[in-house]
C-alpha cells in the first residue's frame, strides 16, 4: 500500500506498527531496494515500512510486500527523524530500521528468525540491541564503479577497535557499558568522511516507547538503550552489512577520484553467512543458545 506522506502514514496505517517487529528502510537512491527488502522480508519483519521518493521505480511484486510511504530521504537526518515519528505510534512494539543495500545478519540467523532472537533479548530484560555496521564493497570499481556488488562483495578481517564514550555531563569521564566503535572504510578513508560519521554502531533493534529519542548518531535519549551488555553478562550484538560507505566514497566528488581501490591486505570475501561475522568477531551470541 502506498502513502503520500508519513503524516498520512501516521493517521492511516499505524495499526500495524501495534505488532512487531517492524522493518524501516529508507532509499537513498535506486541502488539495491529491491534486495534489501527481499532479505528483511526473509529474516522474519512481520511488516516493512518502506520511505522513499516519488518517483521511485521498483518491482510491483516486491513493492506490495511494504508498507511504502513517500519521504524527503535526502532532507538532514532524514532516517531519525523518520524514525522519531513513528516510536510514540509503536509504543511496546521492536522496531528496526536500515538503509538500502544494508543487509541485517544476527548470530544463527539462518536456522532463527528476527522475531525468536527479538523474544529471547526481550527475556533478557533488555530494550535494545548493539549492531555494528560492517562496510561491503566491490573488489572491481572499474567492473562495479558504485562499489555494489552482491556476489562480489567483499569486507574487512581485521582493523576494528573500540574507544570509551566520554560523558560531557560527568567531565568526559567514560560512560558505563557505552563504546564507540570504528573500523572498515571509515577508518581507512576517514580522511573523507566528517568526524562525527566515523563510528560504525547503531543502536537499530529496540523497543519503541513514548518520549524516547533517536539522535542523529544512531544513539538513544535512554543511555541504557546505548549499552552493549547488561550488567551481570554479555548480550547478542548483530551485524548490519552495508554497501551505503563505499556507494557514498564513489559517489561524492571530493573522494571518487582519490580511490582506485577498496581492497587492501585484509580484504576478504564476504560469505554471507552469520558464522564468517561471529567469527571475526563482528557480533555477539551472548547467551542466545
Amino acid at each position: 500500500m502506498r502513502y503520500p506522506s508519513l503524516s498520512e502514514f501516521l493517521a492511516k496505517g499505524a495499526a500495524l506498527l501495534a505488532k512487531g517487529p517492524v522493518a524501516i528502510i529508507l532509499a537513498e537512491d535506486a541502488v539495491e531496494v529491491e534486495s534489501t527488502i527481499l532479505h528483511h522480508r526473509k529474516a522474519g519483519f512481520r511488516a516493512i515500512i518502506l520511505l522513499a521518493p516519488g518517483g521511485l521505480m521498483m518491482n510491483p511484486e516486491v513493492e506490495a510486500l511494504t508498507h511504502r510511504v513517500a519521504y524527503d530521504v535526502h532532507a538532514d537526518a532524514a532516517l531519525p527523524d523518520a524514525v522519531n515519528q513513528l516510536i510514540d505510534a509503536a509504543e511496546g512494539s521492536w522496531l528496526y530500521y536500515c538503509y538500502n543495500a544494508e543487509y541485517l545478519f544476527h548470530p544463527f540467523c539462518e536456522t532463527r528468525n528476527i522475531r525468536e532472537l527479538i523474544a529471547f533479548h526481550a527475556e533478557e530484560r533488555r530494550d535494545a540491541i548493539l549492531s555494528y555496521v560492517v562496510d561491503l564493497y566491490a573488489g572491481d570499481l572499474d567492473r562495479f564503479q558504485n562499489a555494489v556488488s552482491l556476489e562480489n562483495a567483499l569486507l574487512d578481517r581485521s582493523g576494528y577497535y573500540a574507544l570509551g564514550r566520554p560523558d560531557p555531563g560527568n567531565n568526559n569521564y567514560p560512560k558505563e557499558r557505552q563504546l564507540d566503535f570504528f573500523g572498515g572504510l571509515r577508518w581507512r578513508f576517514e580522511e573523507h568522511i566528517p568526524a562525527p560519521r566515523r563510528k560504525i554502531d547503531r543502536i537499530s533493534i529496540f523497543r519503541a516507547k513514548k518520549g524516547l529519542r533517536l539522535r542523529p548518531d544512531f544513539t538513544f535519549t535512554d543511555e541504557e538503550y546505548n549499552t552493549y551488555a547488561c550488567p551481570w553478562h554479555h548480550n547478542i550484538t548483530v551485524a548490519v552489512c552495508s554497501f551505503r560507505t563505499a556507494k557514498a566514497l564513489r559517489t561524492n566528488p571530493g573522494s571518487r577520484f582519490d580511490i582506485t581501490s577498496f581492497r587492501w591486505r585484509n580484504s576478504t570475501d564476504f560469505q554471507w553467512r552469520s558464522q564468517q561475522l561471529m567469527d571475526l568477531g563482528l557480533m555477539e551470541p551472548g547467551q542466545w543458545f
